[in-house]
């Protein structure tokens, strides 16, 4: 059972080193790293180095750090304010810690830890803003993984955000009221329009916007994304379909996408399912363009989240149009889209240098007249079709090609549920794909992947079609 209350031994803190002497005493790798790690500060580093390795010597010549080419002795640490030993002699280390202790300076050994007055942390510097990631010295390469992940997630922009919101903290305590009015301030203000203007570095925008939302503290502008959920898998969700998501006062969400991306949300969001599934749905399309404008005028930021990408099948032409028209500002997320995580499934190429060089994007439910749609003679030239919601059109799509002409042992890929953990690989051929119709057992979105390119795939992982027996009921 895991401990509930773990409390830690160290005490996370930030030390002021701004233009204070700050030693490192080292000429490998260790003291490199540590001088690499405090090169990100405003820190006055002395490398106590009197053999440096060739990079660590280049280094702090390019940086213009100071260097004392001499061995130790215990008046280097004067005026020191924090203390690094990384000479690779754990006795020599241990020694420099014990002094600099008996001087009253904070001190750390490499890799001693009865010799670290404190420990150094996985750093992600977006200066002013800094996010230290430590495990106690318990897992310094889970620290890193972690530290590539939040780095990964914050902007760039970051730390310009918080230095425009460092030049306007005086007027915001002067102009708008304690409180509510003011976290509702800063949570606009790193939320909105003045982000989105230092995300383009236009700072004449960002300030624009900030001198409109401190005037205008009670009114809110409202703000909605189009947002891709991608296929299915969490980790699949892009990191700006993550941000927004944080940053959303309501989520509208489709049937299709998972509950476990819709709670990536705020837990104060509300959440509203607009779904919308083949026989059943919950809100039209014209009410769900209506809540969009209603909701974006009450100053709400929105995401309106779809499965896949909202540009593929996810109608958002028509909510682009009414938000267009009731001058309400708005983005579009894309997401990864369901054909490519089929494909990613089967590690199939939608692609093959001299089979297949156009990828084709159909539902399928074109084929009901007369005419055979372009796509449909795509196929027959060699293109990768990709036959979304692809269950229900199975035999018409089954039929129309092979009588168009495309050859009935045509490899064909079906997913359900691509990249979930429950999803269902099958493969067959053109010929046998209208068995698909009789597989209740399908209930999830299915995608179905025809063309020669599709005998590439690994099938190791999937049943035949064929071998699925239809199921007869006994009275």
């Amino acid at each position: 059972m895991v401990a509930q209350n773990r409390k830690l031994s160290t005490f996370p803190a930030f030390f002021n080193v701004a233009g204070r002497k700050v030693t490192i005493f080292g000429n490998g790798e260790e003291a490199f790293a540590k001088t690499r790690l405090l090169a990100n500060t405003d820190a006055a580093i002395t490398a106590y180095a009197d053999a440096p390795a060739a990079d660590f010597a280049a280094y702090l010549k390019r940086q213009r750090i100071t260097v004392v080419n001499a061995p130790y002795c215990e008046d280097q640490l004067a005026g020191a304010t924090l203390v690094f030993a990384a000479t690779g002699d754990a006795a020599l280390d241990a020694k420099i810690v014990t002094d600099a202790r008996d001087a009253r300076i904070p001190a750390n050994a490499v890799d001693q830890p009865d010799y670290c007055d404190f420990l150094t942390p996985a750093l992600v510097n977006r200066a002013p803003v800094a996010v230290a990631i430590g495990t106690e010295g318990a897992g310094p390469v889970l620290a890193q993984m972690i530290r590539a992940q939040v780095d990964r997630m914050l902007p760039p922009s970051l730390g310009s955000l918080a230095q425009l919101a460092a030049h306007y903290r005086a007027a915001v305590d002067r102009l708008v009221p304690r409180g509510a009015t003011r976290r509702l301030f800063w949570r606009r203000f790193f939320s909105g329009q003045v982000r989105d203007a230092i995300a383009r570095d236009d700072l004449p925008a960002a300030r624009q916007a900030a001198n409109h939302l401190l005037h205008n503290t009670g009114r809110a502008e409202g703000y909605v994304w189009l947002v891709g959920a991608g296929p299915g898998a969490e980790d699949l969700l892009t990191l700006r379909a993550q941000r927004v998501l944080m940053e959303a006062d309501v989520i509208l969400y489709d049937a299709l996408v998972p509950e476990a991306i819709v709670d990536l949300g705020r837990r104060d969001a509300e959440r509203l399912s607009v779904g919308k599934r083949k026989g059943c749905h919950s809100k039209s399309q014209d009410e769900i363009n209506t809540l969009l404008v209603d909701l974006a005028r009450q100053g709400k930021r929105v995401v309106r989240l779809k499965s896949g990408d909202p540009l593929v099948y996810g109608r958002a032409a028509e909510e682009m149009a009414a938000l267009r028209e009731a001058a309400i500002g708005y983005e579009i997320v894309p997401g990864i889209t369901s054909a490519f995580a089929a494909a990613a499934d089967f590690e199939l190429p939608l692609t093959l240098r001299g089979v297949a060089s156009s990828l084709v994007f159909t539902t399928g439910h074109d084929l009901n007249s007369n005419i055979l749609p372009d796509w449909a003679r795509l196929a027959i030239s060699g293109a990768t079709i990709a036959v979304y919601m692809g269950r229900s059109v199975a035999a018409s799509v089954a039929g129309r090609l092979i009588e168009a002409g495309l050859a009935g042992d045509t490899a064909v890929a079906i997913v359900e549920n691509a990249s979930r953990s429950d999803r269902t690989l099958l493969h067959c051929t053109l010929n046998d794909l209208p068995a698909i119709e009789d597989r209740p057992d399908l209930s999830g979105p299915v995608m179905v992947i025809i063309g020669d390119a599709v005998a590439g795939a690994d099938f190791s992982q999937s049943t035949p079609l064929a071998t699925h027996k239809k199921t007869v009921a006994v009275a």
